[in-house]
């Protein structure tokens, strides 16, 4: 077996995977997608080998690891495929559509003895690395409470496709944006214990007679005709060990013109505190510094983003088939999904409710 990249789906992350790759020095091979036309439109953008039979780039001979890159409902399947037919595997969020699921997809790791990470992409923005520096440093002190927002004004991703069938994807914007919040929150804040979990959702712009006018759009175009049963906002609080809390926002869609409320993440500990935009280009501290209050802006290059943070996701990736365990790992990924199914479980209920372990 060589040593290539196939990314399994050829739509917008796909693609957003293949710059990765490439920026990071890695060879892709190809795509595959059973969608007509779908696999040879990557190949044309980024070149490799199309197929619309998964099992058919599995097997091929350059073809060593795999991104998965589909809809949520086929994460566990392929996942386990690529495994099963000798490839290490990178799996995008959210790690399955079920806890049970993330079981089966380590159980699989473990029994083929390939490598997984997931895709928490967000832990390899410059902003969380700078910021997980100063933690390390011990310059916030114990953190007590955090924050994560992140709001879309009109941004529900392919509308009436796949993202918005529950069936297809889970669940809405929790399971969407919810599984980056949760685990970047947790990684910021040193992996503790959750719980308990009190969420609530709420629905309100896919149907008519609201309509929809996208200010961002992921997934392809609107299609009004079709399915709607997510949630496309979400706020929940996360009771930890330690006494710490976690409270988290996010919206598809709202009124609300962009930067009213800012994106992003704030760490509230007893010797300082921090508050950073994701994809910003600073992080603000404020600190004691001999006595006196003192505030830092700690600066970051113009040339982070995007693609930065998943040219770092992919040299990770490089590392994890060569046997490094600092990925995001599976059993971290059965984590977040555990909350997340409790979020659902509290909102549905209407309560706080318990996490169940893991």
């Amino acid at each position: 077996m060589g040593n290539g990249i196939g990314i399994l789906g050829a739509g917008a992350i796909a693609r957003v995977h293949a710059q990765g790759i490439c920026d990071a020095g890695g060879k892709l091979v190809g795509f595959a997608d059973p969608a007509a036309g779908k696999a040879e439109e990557a190949v044309a953008a980024h070149g490799g080998i199309a197929w619309t039979d998964p099992s058919s780039m599995l097997a091929h001979e350059d073809v060593s690891a795999v991104v998965v890159a589909v809809p949520n409902v086929f994460h566990a399947p392929l996942a386990i495929q690529a495994m099963e037919a000798g490839c290490d595997v990178l799996l995008e969020k959210p790690m399955a559509i079920t806890s049970e699921e993330c079981r089966q997809i380590i159980e699989a790791r473990d029994r083929t003895g390939r490598s997984l990470q997931v895709g928490f992409v967000c832990r390899f923005a410059a902003t969380v690395q700078a910021a997980m520096q100063y933690l390390a440093a011990d310059r916030l002190g114990s953190i007590y409470q955090a924050r994560a927002v992140m709001l879309r004004r009109r941004g529900i991703p392919g509308l009436g496709r796949w993202f918005t069938d529950r069936e297809r994807s889970g669940g809405g914007v929790m399971i969407d944006l919810g599984p980056h919040l949760v685990d970047l929150m947790l990684h910021l804040c040193g992996r503790p214990a959750v719980q308990r979990v009190s969420a609530a959702t709420t629905s309100r712009f896919g149907q008519p007679p609201s309509g929809y006018k996208f200010t961002e759009m992921w997934s392809g175009p609107p299609d009004l005709k079709g399915t709607f049963d997510v949630d496309d906002g979400t706020t929940a609080m996360l009771r930890c060990d330690d006494d710490l809390t976690i409270t988290m926002t996010a919206s598809w869609a709202s009124h609300l013109p962009d930067g009213t409320i800012g994106d992003g993440v704030t760490l509230f500990g007893d010797r300082g505190a921090m508050h950073f935009d994701i994809w910003g280009d600073h992080l603000v501290i404020g600190t004691l510094l001999d006595g006196e209050i003192v505030d830092v802006r700690h600066p970051i290059s113009t040339d982070e983003g995007w693609g930065t943070a998943f040219e770092r996701e992919h040299r990770c990736f490089e590392e994890t088939c060569k046997g490094s365990t600092t990925a995001p790992s599976g059993e971290e990924g059965l984590a977040v999904q555990s909350i997340l199914e409790a979020m659902y479980r509290s909102a549905d209920a209407g309560q706080e409710v318990a996490v169940n372990e893991p």
